[in-house]
């Protein structure tokens, strides 16, 4: 079902499917080197609003091959009206539960364990105000701090244009964000994580639009170049039941803390799209 979107709403939703296809194209060319088949499966879904008119929709993109166990690369355009609990929550919705949203959400579980998982999201929001949000994170049950520099390092140079101070202000955003209170642990070696970044003049539109560009083109740059790294590493079953017992972290943040989570699941959004992130395998004691 299609919404009507203004110049800066198709600008970023454009952005979003491109970066979702370059993103598909560059992982599927792993699989390849692998010398697996492996493809993503797109499910395109409607979204329709509370009182029955047309709610927008998404495409749910899925791999499982040698490489990737799972990797989820989705993207939504959606808008509506949230529920007047709900809309109490969300920036600039208090007083109207008018809403526009378009992203991009992407999960990989790794099949060997000494390549990381990682999580990547952007997006664009509409209420009575307008901003960008997102990050991404690196999750991976065997750290290498090789692997953790190059990361954080790709994503530091991705911030420096937009301030000294802005790469470690979001990396401080992510470790307090990407924590698990019940367990007393991050779930991961971190990364950068952003939200309300106000976008209601065309100039800071534009800023807030190319930082979040830049964000996703250093994922596209770095993820690759450290699964290539490791995907060829001898493994042990041990150390694949270690990784599957480090993914119940990933599970339970997902599950009781993920922002993404609730909101796909307040407003309506397509239960498998939103639960894509969750592992294809995982053990707890």
């Amino acid at each position: 079902m299609t919404l009507s979107l203004d110049a800066q709403q198709q600008t970023a939703c454009d952005w979003f499917e491109d970066l979702r296809n370059r993103i598909c194209a560059a992982f599927e060319a792993i699989e390849r080197e692998a010398g697996s088949d492996a493809s993503f499966d797109y499910i395109g879904w409607d979204r329709t609003d509370h009182d029955g008119s047309p709610g927008g929709g998404g495409v749910r993109g899925v791999m499982k091959g040698k490489v990737f166990e799972k990797v989820g690369v989705n993207v939504s355009t959606v808008g509506g009206a949230f529920n007047p609990e709900f809309a109490q929550t969300i920036h600039g919705a208090a007083e109207d539960p008018n809403f526009f949203a378009t992203g991009i959400s992407l999960v990989a579980h790794m099949a060997n364990p000494h390549v990381p998982a990682v999580h990547m999201n952007t997006r664009f929001l509409a209420t009575t105000k307008r901003w960008f949000g997102g990050g991404a994170d690196l999750n991976p049950p065997m750290p290498y701090k090789e692997d953790t520099d190059e990361f954080h390092a790709r994503l530091r140079a991705a911030c420096a244009p937009y301030g000294p101070d802005v790469y470690e202000q979001y990396k401080k955003w992510a470790d307090d964000y990407f924590w698990i209170p019940h367990r007393q642990v991050h779930r991961g070696v971190g990364g950068i994580f952003y939200d309300h970044l106000e976008s209601d003049s065309d100039a800071m539109f534009d800023r807030n639009f190319a930082l979040t560009r830049d964000v996703g083109e250093a994922f596209l740059d770095v993820f690759p170049k450290i699964v290539r790294k490791r995907m060829g590493q001898e493994f042990t079953e041990a150390e694949k039941m270690a990784q599957r017992k480090w993914r119940g972290l990933y599970a339970e943040f997902n599950l009781v803390y993920d922002r993404g989570t609730t909101f796909g699941l307040k407003t309506g959004g397509n239960v498998d799209a939103i639960l894509m992130s969750l592992p294809p395998e995982v053990v707890w004691e």
